[in-house]
């Protein structure tokens, strides 16, 4: 006697494409960057960029939360991070302050964008390893969308200052080389994602954050950079405590 088969379906709700839909979101901002960096639109380049960071945040969290993790989903989110954090920050950094440069520049620029690809391809295979041992709280290198923040330090103090030349090519581009080696070096960087608070300090973590929202819209660029300073201490603070752990162990 045959048993009767229900068919098997073939569709899936929409909710469940909706980390992906962000994911390509956050993959055009980072080409309209492009874009605008093309056109001398620098500052809108720089906020398409940190959009495409904010969206990189938000599309794993939603696969995870929606339950629609799939192996497609990831690789187009690396995929559209090397772009986003790796090229877009790349050519835009280049097309402001070493354009006018010789081939030194244009080197400077290609370290970034490689050592970005190397940084992603090496945390893929990290989080696929079966023997790899994540730390939790902590990322080995400099993630690349913190990379991507960083490496855009000199667009922010141009802005502030008003000044398109206020640093020499030559320190840009030993800039954007030190960077993309903290991407891909073994030094311990803070994972804000796994950070807990207390129940009793939330109130003033909004408090902060209303604050933060606030800075950002009336003094976008000195904020951007206090930021930026902030997150360099958290690595220096990252790299001490790791040094105290393993001496005390």
């Amino acid at each position: 006697m045959k048993e009767d088969r229900q068919p098997q379906r073939t569709d899936m709700p929409l909710t469940m494409l909706l980390p992906n839909v962000v994911t390509i979101t956050a993959l055009c901002a980072g080409l309209t960057a492009i874009r605008m960096g093309f056109h001398g639109q620098f500052k809108g380049a720089v906020i398409m960029i940190l959009i495409a960071c904010i969206l990189d945040g938000m599309d794993g969290k939603l696969a995870r939360l929606l339950r629609s993790e799939s192996p497609m989903g990831a690789e187009l989110d690396s995929l559209a991070d090397a772009v986003n954090f790796g090229v877009a920050p790349a050519l835009l950094v280049y097309a402001f302050a070493m354009q006018d440069t010789t081939g030194a520049g244009w080197i400077a620029a290609l370290v970034y964008a490689v050592t970005c690809v190397m940084r992603l391809a090496r945390f893929n295979l990290d989080s696929k390893s079966e023997t790899s041992t994540p730390s939790g709280s902590r990322f080995v290198g400099v993630p690349a969308p913190a990379g991507a923040f960083l490496v855009l330090l000199p667009l922010f103090l141009s802005f502030q200052a008003n000044d398109p030349d206020l640093i020499p090519p030559v320190l840009v581009g030993f800039y954007m080389i030190g960077i993309g080696l903290l991407m891909i070096s073994r030094i311990p960087t803070f994972s804000f994602k796994k950070t807990r608070v207390a129940r009793k300090s939330v109130k003033f973590l909004l408090l902060g954050f209303v604050f933060l929202a606030a800075a950002l819209l009336t003094q976008t660029w000195i904020t951007l950079i206090a930021m930026e300073f902030a997150y360099a201490v958290s690595i220096v603070w990252a790299w001490y405590t790791r040094d105290n752990t393993e001496a005390a162990s």
